[in-house]
C-alpha cells in the first residue's frame, strides 16, 4: 500500500477521469456483460465508518415530532396526518443528506468533499435549502464540515517565469517543449531570472549571493494549500495481476473479490489504529473519530497498459470527533506511521484469501538485494511473464541506471541513499507517460493474452501457466503452540532490531504479518496479533520511558475508546531490547576512555596545510573538530 496527500482544489480529478460511469445518472443494475464491454474503469463507490456522520440533521424533525406528540389525544386524524407528513419529510431529507456505503461516487460529490471540504451532497443540499428559504448564508453554513479548505494558486511568480523560460529554451533549440534541461543550465537560468525578479520587487540588485539564495528559496516554495485527504493505493504483487489478466473470467472475478476483501481488511485496521483527530491547545489531545469517509476506485492497468489490478482509496481529511460531533481534520501522524503495517495486512489477507478460494500458493522470489524484503509471488507464474507485463517498471529501472551512471561520472562516486532516492524520483517523472485512452475490459483481456503468447512463445502455454498456478503444491502449516510463538517472536525482534535501535508496535506488527505469511499461516487472522504481543513483551522488548499502557487514573472523558489517555499518541510507545542497551553501554564506555591513540597538534596542523595546498581548505568548524 502506498500513500500520498491529496491537495484541496483539483487533486482528486485523476480518480474520476478514468471511471466508466463518471456522473451518469441512469438507474438500474449494470449487468456483468455491460461491465465487461463498457469503456473505462468501473465507477468509484463510497466507503468508511464515517459516512454515518453525514446523515440527516435531526433537530427540525425532532421539533416536528414533539409538536405532533403535544396534540390533544382526541384529535386522532390530525395527529395521524402530521405524523405522516413528518415521516415523509424526514425520509426526503434523509435521501438528501445521506451518503450510503457502496453508493456510486459522482464528480460533484468529489468536488464538494475533496475540492472544497464541504458535505459531498452540497450541490443538491444547497438547491433544496435555497428552495426552502434558507438563504445563501444558511445553505452554506448547513453543508460545512468544520473549517473550509484554504486553496491557493500554488504557483509562485518565479516558478511561473521559469516554466516559460524552460519552454522557450527548448523550442529555440528544436526540442519538445517539455524536454529535460541540463541541471547546470537550469540553475543558471534560475539565478538570472531570480535576480531580475528581485530587482523588480525591491528596486535594487541583491546585496550578495546569500541574499539572492534566500530569495530563491522563498520564491521556490509552492504556496500552501490545505490537505484534502490521502490517496491510499493497494496493489498486489505482479503475479496476482498477471493471473487475473489471463485466467478465465470467472477465476478473474474471484481474484478481484479476494483483492477487494483484503483492501476492506486493511481499511478496517487503519480505522481501528490510525483514524484519530486532535483537539485542545496545539492539538495536545488525540481523540477517537467515527471513522473514514472515503471514495474507492479500482483500476485495471498501468500507464503503460500492462495488467495492474489496484485500488485507490481517497480518504477525506474531514472526520467527526466521537462524542463532541465536531468536524475536524484527520491526524495524519498515525496514518503515516501505520502505512507499512496496513500494507502488510493487505498482503497477508490477499495471500490467505487466494489460498482459501483458489488453492494458490506463494513463495519468495529469492532475488532481493541485501537489506531488501523478499517478494512473494504465486507459484507457477513464470518470472518472464511478470517482467513482460512490467513495462513501466522496466522503463524506470533503465532510466535510474542511466542517471546513476551519469552521477558517478560527474561526482566520482556512487550516490548516497538520499541521492539515489532523488534519482529514482527523477526517473519516475521523466518516464511517466500520459494516461492512455480508456479501453474496455474485453479489449484489455484480449490484448494481454496476445502479449502473453508472444512473451511465452507458445500459443498453448498461456493456459498451461494458468493451470499450473491453480494447482500449486500444498504446504503444511506449523503447529502454533507457545514454543513456536516464542521462537517466532525472537525472530521478529532480531529482524526489526537489525535495522533500528528502537521500534514501535506498528514495526513489530508489520514484521509479524511477514512471518505469518512465510510460515503458511496467512489464513489465520489472529496469529499476527499474538506474535506482536509476545514480541513486545519480556524478554524480547523493553518499553522506553513511561509505559503508554500504564493507567494514570484519568477520568473516562479523557480516555479513548480503548481506555488509553487522550494525552498519549496512539501506538507511539517505543521499545528496545536488552542486547541493544548493552551495546549502547559498551559504546558509551568506549567513548569515555582517554587512553586511545591521539594525533599531536603539529600533525593536525600539517594535515590542514596539506588540504589547503590541494585546494580543499576546511572551514573553522571543520578544522576545530
Amino acid at each position: 500500500m502506498g500513500i500520498h496527500k491529496l491537495t484541496a482544489g483539483d487533486g482528486y480529478l485523476y480518480l474520476v477521469r478514468q471511471v466508466a460511469a463518471a456522473d451518469a445518472t441512469a438507474k438500474g443494475r449494470t449487468s456483468l456483460s455491460d461491465y465487461y464491454s463498457s469503456k473505462g474503469e468501473s465507477p468509484g463507490v463510497w466507503t468508511g465508518r464515517g459516512l454515518a456522520g453525514l446523515g440527516t440533521p435531526a433537530r427540525a424533525f425532532h421539533d416536528a415530532q414533539t409538536a405532533t406528540a403535544a396534540l390533544p389525544a382526541g384529535v386522532a386524524a390530525k395527529r395521524t396526518k402530521l405524523e405522516r407528513k413528518t415521516r415523509d419529510a424526514a425520509l426526503r431529507a434523509a435521501a438528501l443528506w445521506a451518503v450510503e456505503d457502496g453508493s456510486t461516487v459522482t464528480e460533484d460529490q468529489m468536488r464538494s468533499l475533496f475540492g472544497l471540504g464541504v458535505h459531498p451532497n452540497a450541490v443538491a443540499l444547497t438547491d433544496a435549502l435555497m428552495e426552502g428559504k434558507a438563504g445563501a448564508a444558511g445553505a452554506a453554513a448547513a453543508v460545512k464540515l468544520g473549517r473550509p479548505f484554504r486553496i491557493s494558486p500554488g504557483e509562485t511568480e518565479l516558478n511561473r517565469r521559469l516554466a516559460v523560460a524552460y519552454r522557450d529554451h527548448n523550442l529555440s533549440v528544436g526540442n519538445d517543449w517539455n524536454t529535460a534541461i541540463d541541471a547546470a543550465l537550469r540553475a543558471q537560468m534560475k539565478t538570472t531570472i531570480a535576480g531580475e525578479l528581485f530587482a523588480e520587487q525591491y528596486g535594487r540588485s541583491p546585496a550578495d549571493d546569500r541574499e539572492l539564495g534566500g530569495f530563491i528559496a522563498r520564491e521556490s516554495r509552492e504556496l500552501t494549500t490545505s490537505t484534502a485527504g490521502y490517496d491510499l493505493t493497494f496493489s498486489p504483487v505482479k503475479s496476482v495481476s498477471t493471473l487475473w489478466a489471463l485466467a478465465p473470467i470467472d477465476i478473474a472475478a474471484v481474484i478481484e473479490a479476494c483483492h477487494d476483501r483484503a483492501v476492506n481488511d486493511a481499511l478496517e485496521y487503519l480505522q481501528d489504529e490510525a483514524c484519530f483527530t486532535r483537539v485542545g491547545a496545539q492539538g495536545v489531545a488525540q481523540v477517537d473519530t467515527d471513522g473514514f469517509i472515503a471514495a474507492r476506485f479500482t483500476h485495471r492497468d498501468s500507464r503503460a497498459g500492462d495488467p495492474d489490478l489496484h485500488t485507490h482509496v481517497a480518504v477525506s481529511n474531514k472526520v467527526r470527533a466521537t462524542g463532541s460531533g465536531q468536524w475536524l481534520a484527520l491526524d495524519g501522524r498515525p496514518l503515516f506511521r501505520s502505512t507499512v503495517a496496513a500494507s502488510e495486512v493487505y498482503n497477508t489477507r490477499l495471500e490467505g484469501y487466494l489460498g482459501e478460494q483458489l488453492g494458490l500458493r506463494f513463495a519468495e522470489r529469492g532475488d532481493a538485494a541485501d537489506g531488501v524484503r523478499e517478494v512473494r509471488e504465486i507459484v507457477g507464474i513464470p518470472a518472464a511473464l511478470n517482467e513482460g507485463f512490467s513495462a513501466r517498471r522496466s522503463a524506470i529501472d533503465a532510466r535510474v541506471a542511466e542517471l546513476s551512471k551519469a552521477f558517478q561520472a560527474d561526482h566520482g562516486r556512487e550516490p548516497t541513499t538520499p541521492e539515489a532516492l532523488a534519482l529514482a524520483q527523477q526517473a519516475t517523472l521523466e518516464t511517466r507517460q500520459a494516461k492512455h485512452e480508456p479501453r474496455s475490459l474485453a479489449e484489455q483481456r484480449q490484448a494481454w493474452r496476445s502479449q502473453a503468447t508472444v512473451i511465452l512463445g507458445d500459443t498453448y502455454a498461456v493456459g498451461d501457466v494458468v493451470s499450473a498456478a491453480l494447482s500449486g503444491p500444498d504446504r503444511a502449516a506449523p503447529a502454533v503452540g507457545e514454543e513456536w510463538i516464542g521462537q517466532a517472536a525472537a525472530q521478529i525482534i532480531a529482524t526489526v532490531s537489525a535495522t533500528r535501535s528502537t521500534w514501535q508496535r506498528t514495526h513489530v506488527f508489520a514484521e509479524a504479518q511477514r512471518v505469518a505469511r512465510a510460515a503458511g499461516l496467512a489464513a489465520d487472522h489472529t496469529i499476527a496479533a499474538r506474535l506482536t504481543e509476545a514480541a513486545l513483551g519480556e524478554p524480547f522488548s523493553i518499553a522506553l520511558g513511561l509505559d503508554a499502557t500504564a493507567d494514570l487514573g484519568e477520568p473516562q472523558v479523557l480516555r479513548r475508546r480503548d481506555g488509553s489517555s487522550v494525552y498519549r499518541v496512539h501506538n507511539a510507545q517505543s521499545y528496545t531490547s536488552a542486547e541493544l542497551l548493552a551495546a549502547e553501554a559498551r559504546i558509551l564506555r568506549a567513548a569515555a576512555r582517554t587512553d586511545g591513540r591521539t594525533a599531536a597538534a603539529g600533525d593536525v596542523d600539517m594535515a590542514l596545510l596539506a588540504q589547503a595546498a590541494n585546494g580543499r581548505e576546511l572551514n573553522d568548524g571543520q578544522a576545530a573538530l
